[in-house]
């Protein structure tokens, strides 16, 4: 009865004795904090760690093979957590978030019907996919159903909806993505990041070259997300309240809505409505800062170049100092750019919110003067020379040094200084037809000059300048003399001008610019009385600051003045001597200015991180519009009245430096923001199609509730 008993406790304690030896064997000690960091963590398995799951993702942190912030799905909170689990301190990481790069949806044209499976996998297996588009997203919806966060949402428009504050950047969606639409960017990597040949970009994007994201903020700004609409902006360009007054806007060249016969969108009124909403509001938000990385930059030039690499560079966590020659910085833009068309307040409220972030400043301390380069090489670990176009050229014709005779940009520039200049009851002459031309004709009028005649030796039609600035000048009273060349500068005995002398001109054949030449009359030399002539027919760097030891280190300058440096980094031949802005350029516009300076802190930021500096394959080198957007043809698209700028009348204005061009009302912005077809590369809105954004309205009848006209206009 006994024996069953005592052989299952023989077998027992046989098998305990084993286990027992079992155990020291292979015994393994068990880390209690894998456990109590597995339980910090939440739990998604989303894999954004890049391990296969929470449990293996702590296991890593305890062994030291991931870090404290490994976890995006958790954010700050569980780094904190996982931290003091540690015995560490948490540090910060870059915020990730998926950008969903796609403007087209259901409106993108089909190549075939598709009753396959809805999946976007099995879609592109099959000749690509079923849209036309090779950059457009293909509505399966694959990424929506993969988000462990509902972080992505089905749109109205065909394509999936990113929920910011739901998006943790596990990166799933780009993943599981076969046309790439969706990427996941941490902070640096957005603000850097350069369009691509086969991202979507609209025609107007294509011809930015700061490569603004133009029908997206339109889109934000036409349903009164200004917010958003500008930070959009501010993505790409630091100085939206600016551009929004004197950018030309070369962008609305390349609008769909040229092509038939309609105006362009107007996108300056869009950006500078959000801008001055923006400056006008007492509470903002707040601009995110990296970490300091310790990094000292140098930035030669406190114009649009430099302000703008300062104010990536400093997002990016590096501490730049900006140099600057004048008593304030804002080069051109203040110094050159008259107060009519752009008011010192509003330039001074965008520079003190680029300053306001750390950026240190020096003025009045020119290079080749005060320092020199090789000064800023002990103290800082990179250089940026964005010196601007400040020397101007010559006439090339006796006389011009006699009094009365007056550069372009030091005439300008010597009214911002302060520096008085009478013209009053002058008879002034300005020489040129680009934007300096233009602003010391404009600017000679609100000075007291009883007269301002402009002399250009082409036509009208070939003039530089920005064509609302002609029209604002004529509508002012500045008499055109086309086809006209200075000869002579005559004086009276004193020295003091009298007399111009200029030859009659036609137009011959086309030069490099693709412009007809000017050829000069024979026997056509003709007077005029004149007081004042102010020289505005080109500009250039000054080459003062360029010294034999900078020669020897192998920094090379063209004959122009401008730095030679590699066209896609702006490094030059010294690694840690970086250009931009005019200085690389020539004379430019302002936003050529603006992209230039982003371009040169990107690589600048590589330098520092000890990279050398690169651009991606397929970068795109705009602007200049692509071959596939050319050849899109345009229907279901009605002309539509644009909006009209209001400005001060010419009577008020011509006594007054007082800004002419006015911010546009809210209804009139966003009656102007409709007009936009919100383009794709290959897609556009077709106005018969856009109900959904007009309450089921057609968008003729949509606008006319904004601009109070008749739908039949």
């Amino acid at each position: 009865m006994y024996e069953p008993a005592i052989i299952m406790t023989g077998i027992g304690l046989a098998a305990a004795g084993v286990l027992a030896v079992a155990a020291r064997v292979f015994h393994v000690d068990v880390d209690v904090r894998i456990a109590e960091v597995e339980d910090a963590l939440p739990g998604a398995n989303c894999g954004g760690c890049g391990f296969s799951g929470c449990s293996a993702c702590a296991e890593a942190m305890v062994a030291g093979k991931a870090s404290v912030d490994a976890c995006i799905a958790g954010g700050s909170d569980t780094t904190a957590r996982v931290a003091g689990i540690l015995g560490g301190a948490a540090g910060s990481a870059e915020p990730r978030v998926a950008i969903h790069g796609c403007a087209g949806g259901d409106r993108a044209d089909r190549k075939y019907r598709y009753d396959g499976a809805l999946d976007c996998r099995s879609m592109f297996e099959l000749f690509g996919g079923d849209i036309t588009c090779q950059n457009g997203c293909l509505g399966g919806w694959t990424c929506v159903r993969e988000c462990p966060f509902d972080a992505l949402e089905r749109g109205d428009e065909g394509f999936p909806i990113v929920v910011a504050d739901k998006c943790v950047g596990c990166g799933k969606c780009e993943e599981v993505c076969p046309t790439n639409i969706i990427k996941v960017f941490k902070l640096s990597e957005r603000l850097l990041h350069f369009n691509a040949v086969g991202e979507c970009h609209a025609p107007c994007a294509q011809l930015c070259p700061a490569q603004i994201d133009i029908p997206r903020y339109v889109d934000l700004a036409s349903n009164g997300l200004y917010a958003e609409a500008i930070n959009v902006v501010k993505e790409r360009n630091p100085l939206p309240l600016i551009c929004g007054r004197v950018c030309p806007a070369p962008c609305e060249v390349g609008c769909r809505r040229v092509a038939i016969d309609d105006e362009p969108v107007h996108h300056n009124y869009i950006k500078r409505f959000c801008a001055d909403w923006e400056m006008n509001v007492s509470e903002r938000r707040p601009t995110l800062v990296l970490p300091s990385t310790g990094k000292k930059v140098a930035i030669v030039g406190g114009g649009p170049c430099g302000l703008t690499a300062a104010y990536f560079l400093r997002r990016l966590g590096h501490h730049p100092t900006i140099f600057e020659s004048k008593p304030e910085l804002g080069g051109m833009m203040r110094y050159g750019i008259p107060e009519y068309r752009l008011p010192k307040k509003v330039l001074d409220v965008e520079i003190g919110e680029i300053l306001d972030l750390g950026v240190e400043t020096r003025v009045e301390l020119g290079l080749g003067k005060d320092f020199f380069i090789e000064d800023l090489e002990s103290e800082f670990d990179a250089v940026l020379i964005a010196l601007g176009a400040w020397d101007n050229s010559s006439l090339r014709c006796d006389g011009e040094d006699l009094d009365g005779v007056w550069k372009g940009t030091e005439f300008l520039e010597k009214r911002e200084l302060g520096i008085h200049v009478d013209l009053s009851g002058q008879r002034v002459v300005v020489v040129g037809g680009g934007n300096t031309a233009m602003d010391a004709c404009r600017s000679s009028l609100r000075m007291g000059a009883s007269e301002v005649t402009l002399l250009y030796r082409r036509t009208r039609k070939e003039m530089p300048a920005n064509a609302v600035e002609i029209v604002a000048a004529e509508e002012e009273g500045v008499k055109y003399h086309f086809l006209a060349a200075p000869t002579r500068l005559l004086g009276d005995e004193e020295g003091k001008l009298r007399r111009i002398e200029f030859l009659r001109m036609e137009l011959g054949e086309p030069d490099d610019s693709g412009r007809r030449r000017p050829v000069p009359i024979e026997g056509s030399e003709t007077m005029m009385d004149v007081d004042v002539v102010i020289a505005a027919i080109g500009q250039k760097p000054l080459p003062d600051w360029y010294t034999d030891d900078l020669k020897e280190r192998g920094l090379k300058v063209t004959k122009w003045n401008t730095i030679q440096a590699d066209e896609q980094t702006l490094q030059s031949d010294v690694p840690n001597i970086f250009t931009g802005g005019d200085l690389w350029t020539g004379p430019a516009l302002l936003v050529d200015a603006v992209g230039s300076g982003r371009r040169a802190a990107r690589s600048i930021h590589q330098f520092l991180n000890g990279e050398k500096p690169w651009m991606p394959p397929g970068t795109f080198k705009g602007p200049t519009p692509l071959e596939e957007s050319r050849a899109v043809e345009i229907d279901g698209v009605e002309q539509l009245p644009a909006t009209r700028h209001p400005e001060l009348p010419v009577e008020e204005r011509i006594h007054t430096f007082d800004e002419v061009d006015l911010v546009v009302t809210e209804d009139l912005m966003r009656a102007e923001a409709n007009r936009c077809m919100r383009c794709g590369t290959l897609c556009f809105f077709k106005d018969v199609e856009r109900d959904h954004h007009t309450n089921g309205r057609g968008l003729r009848e949509h606008l006319a509730e904004f601009m109070r006209v008749s739908p039949d206009v």
